[in-house]
């Protein structure tokens, strides 16, 4: 029988977060493929650590490149273009007569590297995706403040956009979440200053994982910032004031 290809959208990072879909398919796993950064062990197994079955055999993707050249760069782009080709083939051919189970953090369709991964796939083999709490999810929860209230519109930016993108688009957010921090925290810092949204904005390290860190950005150094790192500047909408719904 032809195999298929699973991805299974882990949570933003505690295990007890990940849905009971997803538990059940990781510890009956036969074959596990996980994305990780060469030398390392990869946040995504590190959130299945004792969960796999004995005898598993495990596929760690590892990246070509991550942070060593610019995003936007030709050689960027084809250095990782042909990682995911060749990720592709070798996944596929895999599941012509196994499952294959592809971890990845927070969800999948949510700046998820298997997107890359489903989109080469299709139409080569049967390709299904468990949904997953996102990174940001957990992080706005982490704060113990709703992120949004009544018509206010959540805004989603990744820290790699240009400085004068990420300003404009901070001055007109209602809610904020900034995505792809880590070393890109002084370019967020700067945008959200001249965007007059610096003093409202929390930075979550880790969340929901060990090590969380909760602290106001302004209060925040720009050094040693995590991957895992989210920014958040809540939105003030309109809320209904306490007994507005009392019979007189």
């Amino acid at each position: 029988m032809p195999g298929r290809i699973v991805c299974a959208g882990l949570g933003p990072g505690d295990p007890e977060l990940m849905s009971v879909r997803a538990d059940r398919l990781i510890r009956t796993a036969r074959h596990v493929a996980y994305f990780r950064k060469a030398g390392r062990a990869g946040q995504a197994r590190r959130i299945v650590e004792g969960m796999l079955a004995p005898g598993v055999t495990e596929y760690p993707m590892e990246y070509p490149v991550t942070t060593e050249l610019p995003v936007d760069s030709p050689a960027y782009r084809d250095a990782l273009a042909g990682f995911y080709d060749d990720w592709t083939n070798r996944l596929a051919d895999l599941a012509r007569t196994q499952d294959v189970v592809v971890l990845c953090e927070g969800d999948p369709f949510f700046y998820g590297s298997f997107m890359h991964l489903h989109a080469r796939l299709q139409g080569r083999v049967a390709v299904e995706v468990i949904p997953g709490i996102t990174g940001m999810t957990g992080c706005w929860n982490a704060t113990g403040i709703p992120i949004t209230w009544g018509d206010d519109v959540l805004t989603v930016l990744t820290g790699t956009m240009p400085e004068a993108d990420l300003a404009r688009h901070m001055r007109a957010a209602d809610a904020l979440v900034v995505m792809k921090t880590g070393r890109n925290l002084p370019r967020v810092r700067r945008a959200l200053a001249a965007a007059g949204r610096l003093e409202d904005a929390w930075l979550v390290e880790r969340g929901t994982m060990p090590g969380q860190r909760v602290i106001r950005l302004a209060e925040a150094g720009d050094g040693d910032c995590p991957y895992f790192a989210i920014v958040l500047v809540h939105g003030q909408g309109r809320r209904p004031e306490a007994g507005q719904g009392d019979a007189a």
